[in-house]
């Protein structure tokens, strides 16, 4: 297993391109990720950010889709 030094953070830009890049709608994305389509509004809006389990799953999906998630100064 690959130990990440720094966690990625997950912004409303990263978050709504990975939706987009997924093809899915907000509902969706909720349902698959085992959360509330309020929560993936709320992410992408930039009330809340995701934390802990949450945003270790986003970064998952995304290495798996091959979505670019990190910028260049990760």
């Amino acid at each position: 297993m690959v130990k990440q030094s720094k966690q990625t953070k997950w912004d409303k830009q990263r978050i709504r391109a990975l939706r987009k890049h997924l093809g899915l709608t907000q509902s969706k994305l909720a349902e698959e990720l085992g959360t509330r389509q309020q929560t993936i509004s709320e992410w992408e809006t930039g009330m809340y950010q995701p934390r802990g389990a949450s945003a270790k799953l986003l970064t998952i999906v995304a290495e798996r889709c091959s979505f670019s998630y990190k910028s260049k100064n990760e």
